[in-house]
């Protein structure tokens, strides 16, 4: 028997905008929100925005990654649950199992879907076992070079490498041959361990030119589970998501069914509770196939948001509640389109190095169907040791064409000065031809160098500061 409960007080166990996105819900439900930073966010966002915060640790990342002292702040300040957003501990099972031990609740799926779901590999035997259909693959991990290249020769060319505990491209390789597999089996290893803890690597056949579309999942702890529709995350660079889309443009109400039918069904076959992604790849003929589901809350999840209405983090806290979903399959509804655009601090020009330090001028945009999902302000010095995400732009219209064309404006009317930015970057996928109308697939970006051809911006200050700075030297001031 599921007991409902109201929630009083939660802390949040990350920082930047999912932790002021998550802050905004808890205020909107009543909810005391906490927040917990390291010494150098002390300024940040989801600090000021937090009915109470805590100093977690001097490093700047320490304080986020160990569990048991967030788990056990939580227990001494009579938190009753911790959403752990995404990135950091939000995939990890010993984290929520260690919640779970404390009698905090994780606003999240239970510590044993983490585990299960979070090996790509068991998660594949699982998709085949309840009748997703899959890319020919590993069944187990690779153990060496020769294990890899008996594989690869037995699915053909080309292969994907891919970490078997991780994501955001790190551990993953494209192989077009013999050659490049040999290279790249070890230094995916040596990538997936560095940054998962796990050296487990596996391979599977590389689809060219596929859309890549998810489904968002939430079921509820009373066995309902249902999808909200799809998002297209075709648009990548180095199998990273730059751009997401919601509904997908080459999806039609069948298909669209039927591939969120089975990600339901892979849900079901767990008991599967709070939110979940569940990824897939979509050719051009409208074959799909399962690559991995993802056990937490997306960056993307504004855009469906946008499209149906649905405040997900809403639907998460109220499930870990014990509360029945708010919604049923049938009460979905699409309306119109969202874009979303990760505007990080990064030099595209520059091999999309990060680009930190203070913003001398900000200026965001707005007026109808504009979202901004964000933690940073004017004179804030954004810190270099976590992800170049400062904000994400989201858009929505009620067709496509009004949707691209409010993404146009909103970009042009952004100034974020004081340090480069993707914005100009995205300006010229808005104003390319494809993309207006529609037509694009995973490797858009690769097929685009042009892209990458704009004049950066050149704040007429900076001529005034380096004019007086010169002046200064001169006078011997």
């Amino acid at each position: 028997m599921v007991v409902e409960r109201e929630f009083k007080k939660i802390l949040i166990a990350n920082r930047g905008e999912i932790a002021s996105r998550i802050i905004r819900t808890c205020k909107e439900m009543g909810i005391t929100s906490v927040a917990i930073y390291s010494e150098v966010d002390k300024n940040a966002h989801h600090v000021r925005k937090a009915d109470k915060s805590y100093l977690v640790g001097p490093g700047p990342l320490e304080g986020y990654l160990n569990y048991h002292r967030i788990v056990d702040l939580a227990k001494e300040i009579g938190v009753d649950a911790i959403h752990p957003g995404y990135g950091f501990l939000s995939e990890n099972p010993d984290f929520a199992k260690y919640c779970e031990e404390k009698g905090i609740t994780f606003i999240g799926p239970s510590s044993e879907n983490i585990a299960l779901l979070g090996n790509k590999i068991a998660s594949r035997e699982l998709a085949k076992k309840v009748g997703l259909p899959l890319l020919p693959g590993s069944d187990e991990p690779i153990k060496d070079i020769d294990d890899a290249m008996k594989l690869a020769n037995d699915i053909g060319y080309p292969v994907i490498i891919k970490a078997a505990f991780g994501g955001g491209g790190r551990g993953m390789r494209v192989c077009w041959n013999e050659k490049e597999l040999k290279t790249y089996v070890n230094i995916c290893m040596s990538e997936s361990k560095k940054a998962f803890g796990r050296a487990d690597i596996f391979l599977e056949k590389y689809l060219q030119e596929p859309h890549h579309i998810e489904f968002q999942i939430l079921g509820d702890q009373h066995g309902n589970v249902i999808h909200l529709g799809e998002r297209d995350c075709s648009i990548q660079r180095r199998h990273q998501k730059l751009v997401e889309i919601a509904p997908s443009l080459i999806l039609d109400q069948k298909l669209r069914e039927e591939i969120g039918s089975a990600a339901v069904k892979l849900a079901k076959a767990v008991n599967y509770t709070n939110a979940g992604t569940v990824e897939f790849l979509v050719d051009g003929k409208g074959n799909f196939y399962f690559m991995e589901m993802n056990t937490r809350i997306q960056v993307e999840h504004p855009v469906t948001e946008v499209v149906t209405g649905i405040d997900i983090v809403r639907e998460q806290i109220r499930i870990a509640e014990g509360k029945p979903l708010s919604i049923s399959q049938d009460q979905v509804d699409l309306r119109g389109y969202a874009i979303e655009v990760r505007i990080c601090a990064e030099d595209p020009k520059n091999n999309f190095m990060p680009d930190f330090g203070r913003i001398t001028s900000y200026n965001s945009p707005g007026g109808i169907g504009i979202r901004l999902d964000g933690a940073v302000y004017q004179g804030y010095t954004i810190p270099p040791y976590y992800d170049s995400m400062i904000v994400k732009l989201i858009v929505y219209g009620r067709t496509w064409d009004e949707t691209v064309s409010r993404l146009g404006r909103a970009l042009d009317e952004y100034v974020i000065r004081g340090i480069k930015t993707t914005i100009p970057f995205y300006m010229k996928i808005v104003n390319d031809p494809d993309f207006r109308n529609g037509i694009f697939d995973t490797e858009f970006i690769n097929k685009k160098p042009y892209l990458l051809e704009y004049q950066d911006y050149v704040d007429p200050m900076d001529y005034v500061i380096a004019i007086a700075a010169a002046i200064a030297i001169r006078e011997g001031v």
